[in-house]
């Protein structure tokens, strides 16, 4: 799976948000280990100043903390359109449901429980970070298509031109050169030669048939 493809996920930037030092230590070693980039802070008005600044990729986010908290935090991070958008993992010591449920209802997209697991904290980030790297692509891909949409204008149905001069008429009744038509309502635009055929009939002295 792509989510497995530590080349795609190579790089990724995570911050690590945890006012203990030692649990920084022991995720910023496994993560490091995977190919991530990996930040710190010690609290969560550390990390809000930290995101503001160089926007992760995803969130490792302790619970408890001193002053605010891992909730606090989070919506924060969820009322701002900047930032609202990246995942965010609870770091806890306990997995009861209240816990659980809230860390879900502030905006969380998953939890790791502590003492850490290497393999599942590897798992869950990769997996979240695929999620991520589909849903920026996915924005691209919309910007791109907006652009593209923005700088063309189709004709379409049935033009009503005329068989003999190539005059087309428009919506209001007057007929247009054709070049004029499609330039007023298409980002195209024309530049003007003669055909050899055209040429002959209206040169006849200066072309010799071969």
């Amino acid at each position: 799976m792509w989510c497995n493809d530590t080349k795609i996920l190579a790089g990724m930037k995570i911050l690590i948000v945890d006012d203990i030092p030692e649990n920084i230590s022991a995720l910023a070693i496994a993560l490091e280990s995977e190919g991530f980039d990996i930040k710190t802070a010690a609290g969560g008005e550390q990390a809000l100043q930290i995101v503001h600044n160089d926007s992760p990729d995803l969130i490792l986010l302790d619970i408890k903390m001193n002053g605010i908290d891992g909730f606090e935090t989070c919506l924060a991070l969820k009322k701002s359109d900047a930032t609202k958008d990246i995942p965010i993992i609870f770091l806890t010591v306990s997995k009861e449901t209240e816990a659980v449920v809230r860390g879900f209802t502030c905006g969380g997209v998953d939890y790791i429980g502590k003492p850490f697991r290497q393999e599942e904290v590897c798992a869950r980030v990769r997996t979240h970070l695929y999620l991520r790297a589909l849903m920026k692509e996915k924005e691209k891909l919309i910007v791109e298509l907006q652009e593209a949409l923005a700088k063309v204008k189709t004709l379409s149905g049935l033009l009503p031109i005329c068989s003999s001069c190539k005059k087309i008429r428009d919506d209001k009744g007057y007929w247009n050169q054709i070049e004029t038509y499609i330039r007023e309502r298409s980002e195209a635009d024309f530049t003007h030669g003669i055909c050899p055929k055209c040429a002959k009939m209206l040169y006849p002295g200066l072309l010799k048939d071969k």
